[in-house]
């Protein structure tokens, strides 16, 4: 049977660092063998696992074993070690913490108000000079995207379903409740193989959307009928003539759902409509590393 008579470490040791780069090191061991063996008996004997650190360098970690055979009967093996991407590095896959990447962009959404004069105090209903307000109109807002990224041990198809589409209940990562909305969650089959072990895992990513203005609805209240004494009549206006005839357009409503303005002339009041449902964002992502 095949074994290993005996392994030494070949020196020097390398070690290089670029300006601006991370540093990198390399050892390299040579095994005396009584004919040849399995690669991974050879990795194996030795001693030195995938993340352990250097012995000098303990910041750097193995992540790179290549194995060759030089003749018959002697075997090189050559370690990398490098910087890990992750803050607390684990071999690991399912020990690997989560992953976070933000972006800024911007997204078209529906304009309801607009700044009068030259600061960002006075917002206003976005109307005519008349009160008659002004439909279909855009306008582009700042978009966050937060993209976490993790490896479980199976699909979260139940996380997926519940929280998918839905707002944050509370105020998380220092915006108000429902500033922030899930808006997908994707996953990928993995297989690693860590210390002679093989690992099949989940590639989990979770994509959350952040808008300063927020997901709740912000609609105008006006309406073509009010309602009066208890009935629904059709909203009106005075002709030239000054006669009360109906409204050709909508007419801002109280919270009653009576004329705000009757007659018409005055600016219409903004209603709120949360039409997604809520989660507990902590729970299900937790927060950025520090």
């Amino acid at each position: 049977m095949a074994s290993v008579i005996g392994f030494r470490e070949v020196l020097p040791r390398t070690f290089s660092h670029r300006y601006g780069e991370s540093p990198s090191a390399e050892r390299k061991y040579v095994l005396t063998v009584d004919e040849p063996i399995p690669t991974q008996l050879a990795i194996s004997s030795v001693g030195i696992l995938h993340g352990d650190p250097h012995p000098e360098f303990s910041y750097l970690r193995m992540l790179d074993a290549s194995v060759s055979e030089s003749d018959r009967y002697h075997v090189e093996i050559s370690y990398k070690y490098e910087l890990p991407k992750q803050k607390d590095f684990d071999p690991n896959p399912l020990a690997r913490p989560d992953s976070w990447t933000f972006s800024v962009g911007g997204a078209a959404v529906p304009a309801m108000g607009h700044y009068y004069g030259d600061g960002n105090d006075d917002y206003r209903p976005l109307v005519n000079a008349a009160g008659d307000y002004l439909e279909g109109v855009e306008a582009v807002e700042a978009e966050v995207k937060a993209t976490i990224t993790g490896n479980r041990a199976a699909f979260p198809l139940g996380l997926a379903a519940d929280v998918v589409n839905c707002l944050n209940s509370a105020p998380y990562l220092g915006a108000p409740a429902f500033s922030w909305m899930c808006s997908g969650i994707s996953a990928q089959a993995q297989t690693e193989v860590v210390n002679q072990q093989e690992l099949r895992y989940w590639s989990v990513s979770v994509e959350l959307i952040y808008r300063k203005s927020g997901w709740v609805l912000q609609i105008p209240h006006v309406g073509t009928h009010y309602v009066s004494g208890g009935k629904k009549k059709r909203c009106w206006v005075y002709n030239e003539e000054d006669e009360k005839v109906a409204s050709d357009t909508p007419q801002p409503l109280s919270e009653t759902g009576n004329l705000l303005h009757p007659g018409g002339g005055g600016d219409p009041e903004m209603l709120t409509r949360r039409v997604h449902p809520v989660a507990n964002f902590d729970s299900f992502f937790g927060t950025p590393p520090a």
